[in-house]
């Protein structure tokens, strides 16, 4: 027989890559391909959604190509996604009706503080986990319906579908299924996480006609099969990225926590099958469900700006030519030099949850170069680490003694030694350090029995490298009171009017 592989979509806030793994949990082949980024005015974010489903295809056929493969020995399909980026479109034509609106944007800001009433932020966090925040899909669904013309009237006929890339994709590929998975649901504010289901007084409190909702599924499931170029492949998965990175490291334990390093950083700790609500600016989340089998929660602490900082730091003030020259600007200084840069480009995410932070550069003197200037970007990513990981072990009870990390940035070795350092735990890096897809991988694997059962994923996973503590306590407690005294410059930027 023919040897078998699982192809996996990501769908990513920057670029759409198809990866190929085989039964080891190794990359075959790869293709990927940057799309647009939009912005029409200030703290907008838009994608071009149509540009990303042509993408996909590209990267999909790109990815079997590169690898010799036939079309026949792909044995199903899964899917990762940016979550929380919103799209209507055309449920006849599948034309998008707007510009997605990305995860960053932040328009939705006043109709956050509207929709908080007097009870503010909080306000549907016991129902759903999450803050009332510009984060989230919900309130971006709820500016659509009320900024495009004759929308709403259009999505009480049910003319038009609402999802998040995952629905996008799946819809395109299946050539009409409406679904949407679990752990994307969880991020839209309008689904109930103990029911599972779409919850009607949220709907109405936002103003959301249910018409226009997908249906939600497990994370691990055949919601169809494909149309066009990969006609009759079974679309066995859908995760969330980030929900697809813990499912990658095969943290399936209570206890058990992953961090992605990308544009943004967002860490994730399983907390079994009961949700835990926190106190202290972290989110509570779906982390996945395999076919009929209970969910499995997770607290999350989401970072807007990591990685899109070094982007920054390249495209707009022109410090470097190439990210990974980062690295190598940083060791031209032995330390920051006092210098601290807080990326608030969107307001603070975990665990402060301030829209009205803009980013700063604090503590600059003549002293200060652009080393210094790498160098305290690259730590930003380490002391934001640290503020979600603090506040974790207070929610969770239960102190982290290891982090496994995955994405581009577990690249620079200087960032990895200085997270140990900050966390004062080891770090970890898998093999594989593509955890994203090779979990949406393994999810599609699962529901189509390419892969038996959860002990054979775990035996895939192989550790590549590991960076222990190597940074006196006492310079770690001044660094990271230099840190919380340039967060707090960062406050009340934006009048609240």
């Amino acid at each position: 027989m023919t040897e078998q592989y699982i192809a996996a979509i990501d769908q990513g806030t920057t670029s759409s890559r198809c990866i190929v793994f085989d039964h080891s949990g190794s990359i075959v082949s790869m293709d990927q391909k940057e799309h647009e980024q939009i912005f029409p005015k200030p703290g907008w974010v838009e994608h071009d959604a149509a540009e990303i489903w042509t993408n996909v295809q590209e990267v999909v056929k790109g990815a079997i190509e590169k690898g010799n493969l036939s079309k026949d020995q792909i044995k199903a399909i899964g899917i990762t996604n940016q979550r929380e980026t919103t799209l209507v479109w055309d449920k006849e034509t599948g034309e998008p009706v707007h510009n997605a609106i990305v995860w960053q944007d932040t328009r939705t800001d006043k109709l956050c503080q509207e929709l908080g009433s007097n009870v503010g932020q909080e306000r549907f966090r016991e129902k759903v986990g999450l803050p009332l925040a510009t984060y989230f899909a919900g309130p971006k669904i709820r500016w659509l319906l009320d900024n495009v013309e004759g929308l709403r009237e259009r999505a009480e006929r049910g003319e038009v579908l609402f999802g998040t890339m995952d629905s996008w994709v799946i819809w395109n590929l299946t050539g009409g299924t409406h679904v949407i998975d679990v752990t994307n649901a969880s991020r839209t504010m309008l689904m109930n996480l103990r029911t599972l289901a779409w919850d009607e007084s949220i709907l109405d409190a936002m103003k959301i006609p249910a018409a226009m909702l997908p249906e939600i599924r497990s994370s691990a499931e055949v919601y169809g099969n494909a149309v066009g170029y990969l006609e009759g492949v079974p679309v066995a998965s859908a995760l969330g990225d980030q929900q697809a990175a813990l499912f990658g490291q095969t943290c399936f334990n209570v206890g058990e926590a992953k961090s992605t390093y990308g544009t943004g950083t967002f860490l994730l700790l399983n907390t079994g099958t009961e949700p835990v609500v926190s106190k202290k600016g972290l989110l509570t989340t779906v982390g996945y469900k395999i076919g009929d089998q209970p969910a499995a929660y997770a607290l999350e602490g989401s970072i807007a700006v990591t990685g899109s900082l070094v982007q920054w730091l390249r495209d707009n003030l022109g410090l470097i030519k190439a990210a990974p020259e980062v690295e190598d600007l940083a060791n031209t200084v032995d330390d920051n030099g006092g210098c601290y840069v807080v990326p608030a480009f969107s307001g603070l995410f975990a665990p402060h949850w301030r829209s009205d932070a803009r980013g700063v550069i604090a503590g600059l003197t003549r002293y200060i170069n652009k080393g210094h200037i790498a160098r305290a970007t690259l730590e930003a990513t380490s002391w934001q680490t640290r503020e979600v990981v603090d506040a974790m072990d207070s929610d969770s009870g239960v102190p982290l003694t290891e982090l496994k990390v995955d994405g581009g940035m577990t690249a620079n070795n200087m960032l990895m030694q200085h997270l140990s350092d900050v966390l004062n735990v080891p770090v970890v890096r898998p093999v594989v350090a593509e955890t994203t897809c090779l979990g949406a991988a393994y999810a599609a694997g699962l529901a189509t029995g390419y892969w038996s059962d959860i002990p054979s994923l775990r035996a895939n996973w192989q550790k590549d490298a590991e960076w222990t503590p190597d940074m006196d306590s006492e310079l770690r407690d001044r660094e990271y009171a230099g840190w919380n005294k340039a967060v707090q410059r960062t406050l009340g930027w934006v009048d609240q009017d």
